[in-house]
């Protein structure tokens, strides 16, 4: 049989050569995105950073724990407090302490000249930084209109002394000695701040004039300002860390067991930096990307192999008859198909995990450049992707050759003498059965989800998986839809003058498998790209409508900067604007046990309920707004106690445990109606929001004025309801949609393989078709525009299927959201949808007209006569 088998690959090389691309390019984009996403398992883990040359580090505790029946849970808290004054005049007694404070402190550039500005531009503008106090990045309608005189470069302070634990060391000046004197961190592609510069420095305790006196290479985690002690501790009067010059054993013996605090050494003192998690996060969101693009990859190339094998025994039914005639059995039909597969997926597998080695540090590099991942990222050294990418090619390979040995062992002898190229029968009875079963399940399930619970398909884990179902049991069907659907596409050309629609129509049913095996990659494609990309337009719409609904202020304000509260000095001067209704928002978190295993942390406003009406519209689905008090809580549909006038055990963001009694239930919506709270219950955040409503009868105008007055005082943007909206409306996650293209993009790929290597296949398999029609008096160019408008019909009809599939979806998705109180419509991605189809139709084209060409140049009487 393996003789046999290499026999038949020298004869119809073409085939196997097609088999072999789509392999090895399935396999090749397996090992390159496991490389990476080994990466993300073996990322080196780095050390302490801001506290780096401390020896003990002391901070209030920044975790909740909760003892339960099944061990202790434990949360990050929103905010820790600070380390009392009591504490620290105790741990003085061991050694010397320093007191670190950190806040915002943003730096304009007060003088002129070439070097005056304060953005960051280049490398360092594209770098990606999280945390609320490294961020220099300005977000939403900030960051798309700046305005002259209040672009700062956010940075964060410190007291000078604290800067020695990081360490920072002195490249220029001296450190600061008066109030006014500040030492500021340097780097490439920063502000190029310089000994002597005149700096206006905002922070907490208002705008003041500063001179730079000296400089501190930066470290990378932060742009900090460095004070003098009295001015940090007068601008921030809580002690946030305490190094600690002692033993770690004394300090937590003389701290006790109970204190709250947390004596941090070695490594540990990473829990310290500012925003220690960020690399964690960071790399989830990294897996998460590559995750889904090897298993799409995986599941559009098992897809496309198996296609490609049946397409392939079907066109040899007449070889397969003539070696029944010639006495061969079943069995060693099935053998020959069999090591047919596994040559070729040895082959291909090997080829594929080359390109695959190849590929991955230019797909890492492409993530770090287009900010999927951080900076820092890159390949390890891990191996094993590249052998499961291997046996996974074999496995494909192998797997997608079944059916088809299955079908070439029964191929009659009597299929020799057939001459003619109609398909009949292309549909057996085990893959009516599969298709009918994926079909349900793929219905079914939804259907069950909106039952139960429909917020469960708008999770990205979802509405991911979902779709494969529906595209698995319609590509099933393909040979069978892809008729009716030919002839509805085929129908108006087929009325037209000429010949060529009614050829293109009835080419299109005679050859079923054909137009299957092409339309398949592209139903696959579409229904993906529509699936994804319009899902999570959808979503991102219906959350602007949930704001477009719950925001009715006329004014929104925001320090655009995530985590960075607005300053005191324009909260007070917005209060005291006459005419106009504020409503002072903080926010914070609030966690609770959920069936005494697990804790769950959502995210919560502190407001003032009796300002929150005149500000919003929530979608209340039980009790009143107005009930809202210190001893109570709005939650949202997603919690296990939902009950007005039940009470939950909760935890606020500062660790304090509280009963509060239920007021009022909003709509779970799209995740985003939080939990609300009172200032009391805010666990020491600051205001990061103020919504203004205009009263009646009051001067818009004036009221507008007076605030962009204070913003103008107090360096904060000033925003109109509709400059809100917009910036924090569909589209602004644009991290999120270049990873949507980055997946599609691997789908294309491989969906453009497949397209190419079966109109190669199809087309070289019909020159004596072509022929014939030379013969009957049809021109080259004529049977080259037939060629090119039956592979453009097949594309259409994937498209067509894989539009059913995605209509499908997203009606399931837009259910879900009307269950969930939101009305938003179906966002379709047309766009995309018109690229991707264009794109497979000018390719299918092209593979098609390309070896008919090179057919053509032979003459008709030649190959008319010609034998397989």
């Amino acid at each position: 049989m393996l003789m046999l088998a290499l026999s038949g690959m020298r004869t119809r090389w073409i085939t196997f050569v097609g088999s072999f691309v789509a392999l090895a390019l399935g396999v090749g984009l397996i090992a390159a995105t496991g490389l990476a996403l080994a990466a993300t398992f073996d990322a080196p883990e780095r050390g302490p950073e801001r506290f780096a040359a401390a020896p003990v580090v002391v901070r209030a505790a920044d975790h909740l724990r909760v003892d339960t029946p099944t061990g202790t849970r434990a949360k990050p808290l929103d905010h820790p407090g600070p380390v009392g004054p009591r504490t620290a005049d105790r741990l003085a007694a061991l050694g010397r302490t320093v007191a670190d404070r950190t806040f915002p402190a943003d730096v304009t550039v007060a003088r002129t000249g070439p070097h005056t500005t304060a953005a960051r531009t280049g490398a360092d503008a594209r770098e990606p930084r999280t945390g609320p106090d490294v961020t220099a990045a300005r977000t939403g309608a900030d960051a798309r209109k700046s305005r002259p005189g209040q672009d700062a470069e956010a940075r964060v302070g410190h007291p000078w002394q604290v800067a020695a634990a990081a360490p920072y060391r002195l490249t220029s000046g001296r450190a600061p000695a008066a109030p006014g004197e500040v030492v500021v961190t340097t780097r490439p592609g920063g502000a190029p701040l310089r000994t002597g510069d005149r700096v206006l420095v905002r922070t907490p305790a208002g705008n003041a004039p500063r001179i730079v006196v000296g400089t501190v290479a930066g470290r990378g985690f932060e742009d900090a300002v460095f004070f003098t002690d009295d001015e940090a501790a007068r601008i921030s009067p809580d002690i946030d860390a305490l190094v600690v010059h002692a033993d770690a054993t004394a300090v937590r013996r003389a701290l006790g067991p109970d204190s709250g605090m947390d004596v941090l050494t070695g490594h540990d003192r990473r829990r310290a930096d500012p925003d220690p998690d960020r690399d964690a996060r960071a790399l989830v969101s990294v897996n998460a990307l590559l995750g889904t693009a090897a298993g799409i990859t995986l599941f559009v190339s098992a897809a496309v192999v198996a296609s490609t094998f049946s397409f392939a025994v079907a066109q040899r039914r007449r070889e397969f008859g003539l070696l029944r005639t010639a006495g061969a059995t079943p069995g060693q039909i099935r053998r020959t198909v069999g090591a047919e597969a596994v040559l070729i997926g040895v082959l291909a597998s090997a080829a594929g995990v080359w390109l695959g080695a190849g590929a991955a540090p230019l797909l890492v590099g492409r993530m770090t450049e287009a900010g999927l991942a951080p900076p820092w990222f890159a390949l390890g050294d891990a191996s094993w992707p590249l052998h499961t990418a291997f046996w996974t090619g074999v496995f494909v390979a192998t797997a997608g050759a079944l059916v088809s040995c299955h079908r070439a062992g029964r191929t009659a002898p009597t299929e020799a003498l057939r001459e003619a190229a109609v398909d009949s029968r292309v549909m057996p009875a085990s893959r009516w059965a599969a298709a009918v079963l994926v079909l349900l399940a793929g219905l079914g399930l939804p259907a069950l989800a909106l039952a139960v619970d429909p917020g469960d398909l708008l999770g990205r884990k979802s509405y991911i998986t979902r779709p494969m179902l529906l595209v698995v049991g319609f590509a099933l069907l393909a040979p069978v839809l892809v008729r009716p659907v030919g002839r509805l596409l085929t129908w108006l050309p087929a009325r037209l003058p000429g010949a060529t629609g009614v050829l293109v129509r009835e080419n299109t049913a005679a050859g079923v498998r054909r137009t299957a095996a092409v339309a398949a990659p592209v139903l696959i494609t579409v229904a993906l790209a529509a699936t994804l990309t319009g899902t999570v337009a959808t979503l991102e719409e219906a959350r602007a409508a949930e704001a477009r609904t719950a925001t009715t202020a006329d004014f929104v304000v925001t320090s655009g900067q995530e985590g960075r509260p607005l300053t005191p000095a324009f909260v007070e001067r917005a209060r005291a604007v006459e005419g106009a209704v504020v409503s002072v928002s903080r926010s914070t978190a609030v966690t609770v046990l959920e069936e005494d295993t697990a804790l769950v942390t959502s995210e919560a406003r502190a407001v003032d309920p009796a300002r929150l009406a005149a500000v919003s519209e929530l979608p209340v689905t039980a009790g009143r707004l107005s009930d809202l008090d210190d001893g109570a809580i709005v939650v949202n549909g997603e919690w296990l106690t939902t009950r007005v006038g039940d009470r939950v055990t909760v935890w606020l963001g500062d660790g304090r445990k509280a009963s509060l009694r239920i007021a009022a239930v909003l709509a779970t919506g799209t995740g985003d109606n939080g939990v609300y709270v009172t200032r009391r219950n805010a666990g020491g955040a600051g205001v990061d929001r103020i919504d203004v409503k205009v009263a009646e009868g009051a001067d818009r105008r004036a009221v507008a004025a007076a605030l962009q007055s204070a913003g103008a005082a107090t360096g904060t943007r000033v925003t109109t309801r509709a400059e809100w909206l917009a910036a924090n409306g569909p589209g602004t996650n644009d991290q999120t949609r270049t990873g949507l293209r980055m997946i599609l993009g691997i789908a294309l790929l491989c969906t453009a393989t497949a397209l190419a290597n079966t109109l190669v296949m199809a087309t070289s398999d019909r020159v004596r078709d072509l022929a014939v029609l030379r013969l009957a008096g049809a021109t080259a160019p004529q049977v080259l525009r037939l060629v090119a408008a039956e592979a453009v019909v097949a594309v259409g009809a994937g498209a067509v299927l894989g539009g059913v599939v995605a209509a499908v979806n997203l009606l399931v998705v837009w259910g879900a959201l009307v269950l969930l109180g939101v009305m938003s419509a179906v966002v379709v991605p047309w766009g995309t949808l018109g690229l991707v189809v264009v794109a497979a139709a000018l390719l299918a084209a092209v593979s098609a007209v390309l070896p008919a060409s090179f057919a053509l140049r032979t003459r008709p009487v030649e190959l008319a006569g010609a034998r397989e």
